[in-house]
């Protein structure tokens, strides 16, 4: 077999494993959606951190720099993993949101997400399979082995996030 044949096969493997159901992680989805509603309401700011910085600096800039015309900027940073920890808790308040992104939520981010929760921050995580140890006042975790397949629907589960928050804002007092 060729080097592409065996790649192209990999490939579609991969689309071949169930990914989230949307509507399944709806009521999850919403309840995160509100609760981070509130605390931009409140003045807080979201700070993006976990495994991968690229997702992190994505997440952020969704919420700073709104692509969609009307919607308005939220305040959002996003933090290196591994410094997440030590920013959080010397930059962040208990009014922020703390939103962790990754297929494992490494020792790095679990440090920032337990700090977050320390500190009073709504603690968000975006994971893979549901990891053990992990206290967070929100889990949306994505079945899946792959992690490639798990990031991908990382990126649609916040978007659907960055949505339905808009979404509260908008129509609630």
């Amino acid at each position: 077999m060729t080097a592409s044949a065996v790649l192209t096969t990999a490939l579609a493997s991969r689309r071949e494993q169930p990914g989230v159901d949307p509507a399944a992680s709806a009521p999850d989805l919403v309840a995160a959606a509100v609760a981070m509603a509130a605390r931009f309401r409140a003045g807080g700011a979201l700070h993006a951190f976990g495994d991968d910085t690229a997702d992190a600096h994505h997440i952020a800039v969704e919420f700073v720099h709104p692509v969609i015309v009307g919607k308005r900027a939220l305040p959002a940073v996003a933090h290196d993993g591994l410094r997440a920890a030590h920013l959080l808790r010397h930059a962040a308040g208990p009014a922020d949101i703390a939103l962790a992104v990754g297929a494992r939520l490494d020792g790095p981010t679990r440090d920032a997400l337990r700090v977050a929760g320390e500190r009073g921050l709504l603690t968000v995580a975006l994971t893979g399979p549901a990891p053990d140890g992990v206290a967070v006042d929100h889990l949306l975790a994505v079945p899946g082995a792959d992690p490639l397949v798990v990031r991908e629907q990382h990126v649609t589960l916040y978007h659907l996030l960055w949505e339905l928050t808009h979404a509260v804002l908008e129509r609630s007092p």
